[in-house]
């Protein structure tokens, strides 16, 4: 690290992966492991010691300038030994500042004198260390997705005192939605082995977490599962219009506050070509996937509530718990599927009311785009909490018609094609920028965007060496900008022509590589337009391969002599 690196560090002052410690008094070794194994618990990151809280650099004490024995200092005095790298950056005068990073840990860091800390943002904006507890122990194994809270079993509660309506209510939901009718055939015993409803201790069967929130009354979940909440919520015009909570279990209250939603639902026709498609103003599958990963993917270690949430704007669904590990706002769409409470998801998923694929977020990103909408909203989510919206705005009408041409193909638009069409409708893009939109190499983008080309859902336009590509024709004639339309795809071709034709003219003939120095093409641009211009009559080739010369034909160079 350079000084001015450090410099830009401490500007940007500390953070929940930075952090600064004084070592003018000799930071005490207690401290500065103290620091370390706390980010090592939270998301890692970077101490730099000999900083003050301000961003002043004071530098190290005399006794801690070797700082490769920093390396071991803190293996020994954590468990399990915790790696960290160490480089001292000099800042001039004789100043040293020790640069100490440190990863996030797969294991829960302790000291050797038996404390686990954690490093997070407090309620005033700043980080700070605090004491992990046995619930936050819980939270970050599940985090991880090396303990799953929802295969727990619940040793003091029977299976029998276990709602027999609710299973009525499992398989009821089985037949109307899932794909595995097997189930129905087995009695309730088996039908809760297969699901992971319960479990047997000493021939005794207990109900798992799973169990209880699907299948408990609600005195139990109160009392076994206190952090179950679920709230929904409108509000129209500041005015709170609903506002109703629930502990029931989760199948009823998916059922209920799905009827709930079906009262805001509503639909525009529109024409295209002999029918009619209705345009919702929330997507039914949308929402629904968005509320089942809300319940089923929160942590049910901490308190907090599940919101559902209508306002003016859309739609707010938010559920406690931040992401699983490897997991964020910006791989929601690429990273493996995973689950906080993977035995949860599996039986939701078997009782058909989630994507059995895992891919459930495709599934509502697909519900805004397809209609011309923005993207779901994730930003506001964090370390404690997920939180998604979906603006309720009005569809592109003839971005649908696009789209509904296609699918009368009877073919489905993949996702990653829906994010390239829905970028386009703002502006052209290259294959650079929407590698940014679809979060993937260049390579795979290229992928996405040949077969769009193939279909004549978008075109391109040479800019030099770059490729630039916008929505086709048909979707600029269908809104009526046929004119935008023609200046997307530029007059380039034409003048290209015109220009090698001048070329010949004044030289006799052409080679490839002069065409490509006069128009500013790649080789085989160059060689398309030539072999273009062949086939049009406009000139002849003679030669072969890097011999070849293009000259005019003999009609027009005859015609140019009179």
């Amino acid at each position: 690290m350079t000084v001015e690196e450090l410099n830009q560090i401490i500007a940007s002052g500390e953070t929940l992966s930075v952090e600064f410690k004084s070592d003018r008094n000799r930071l005490p070794d207690s401290e500065l492991t103290d620091a370390l194994a706390a980010m090592a618990n939270a998301d890692g990151g970077v101490l730099l010691e000999g900083v003050e809280d301000d961003g002043t650099i004071t530098g190290l004490h005399k006794a801690h300038l070797d700082v490769e024995g920093i390396v071991p200092l803190i293996e020994n005095r954590t468990t399990p030994g915790l790696t960290v790298s160490v480089e001292r950056v000099d800042c001039g005068d004789a100043v040293c500042v020790a640069v100490i990073y440190v990863k996030k840990s797969k294991m829960l860091i302790a000291t050797n004198d038996g404390k686990y800390l954690r490093r997070r943002i407090g309620g005033n904006g700043k980080p700070e260390v605090v004491a992990i507890k046995p619930a936050d122990v819980q939270s970050w194994h599940s985090s991880l997705g090396v303990y799953d809270p929802s295969e727990m079993i619940f040793e003091g509660v029977s299976a029998e005192e276990l709602d027999p309506l609710q299973r009525v209510r499992v398989r009821r939901l089985i037949d109307e939605y899932s794909t595995e009718k097997f189930l129905l055939q087995l009695s309730d015993e088996e039908l809760d082995k297969a699901l992971g409803f319960c479990a047997e201790v000493e021939g005794v069967l207990h109900p798992t977490l799973t169990g209880l929130l699907i299948l408990g009354t609600e005195r139990l979940l109160k009392r076994h599962v206190p952090s179950h909440e679920v709230a929904f919520q409108v509000l129209k015009a500041g005015k709170v219009k609903v506002n109703e909570f629930r502990r029931r279990p989760l199948l009823e209250i998916f059922e209920e506050f799905n009827m709930m939603f079906g009262a805001l639902y509503s639909e525009e026709e529109m024409e295209i070509g002999l029918f009619r498609k209705g345009i919702p103003n929330f997507d039914k599958t949308a929402f629904r996937e968005a509320f089942v990963n809300a319940l089923v993917h929160r942590d049910y270690n901490i308190l907090g509530c599940v919101h559902i949430q209508f306002d003016d704007y859309g739609l707010m669904i938010s559920s406690p718990g931040g992401f699983i590990d490897g997991v964020t706002v910006d791989t929601l769409l690429t990273a493996a599927p995973k689950s906080r409470n993977s035995r949860l998801a599996d039986a939701i998923k078997r009782i058909g009311l989630a994507e059995r694929t895992g891919r459930g977020v495709d599934r509502i990103f697909e519900g805004l785009l397809k209609y011309g909408r923005p993207a779901p909203d994730y930003s506001e989510s964090n370390r404690s909490s997920v939180t998604v919206r979906m603006l309720e705005t009005k569809a592109d009408s003839l971005f649908v018609r696009m789209l509904m041409r296609r699918e009368d193909r009877g073919v489905n638009m993949p996702i990653d094609s829906l994010l390239v069409l829905s970028a386009l409708r703002d502006g052209e893009l290259t294959a650079r920028e929407l590698s940014s939109v679809l979060k993937k190499g260049e390579a795979a983008t290229r992928g996405v965007i040949g077969i769009l080309l193939k279909e004549g859902m978008i075109e391109q336009r040479i800019e030099g060496r770059v490729h630039v590509y916008f929505l086709g024709k048909a979707y600029h004639q269908a809104v009526g900008e046929e004119v935008a339309y023609t200046k997307l795809v530029g007059i380039d071709p034409i003048r290209h022509r015109e220009m090698v034709k001048a070329f010949i003219m004044q030289h006799g003939s052409a080679k490839r590589g002069d065409i490509m120095k006069l128009c500013d093409l790649t080789r085989s641009c160059a060689y398309k337009l030539l072999i273009s211009m062949c086939k049009r009559g406009e000139i002849v080739r003679k030669g072969e391969r890097n011999q070849a010369l293009y000259v005019l034909p003999t009609e027009a160079r005859c015609n140019e002599v009179q």
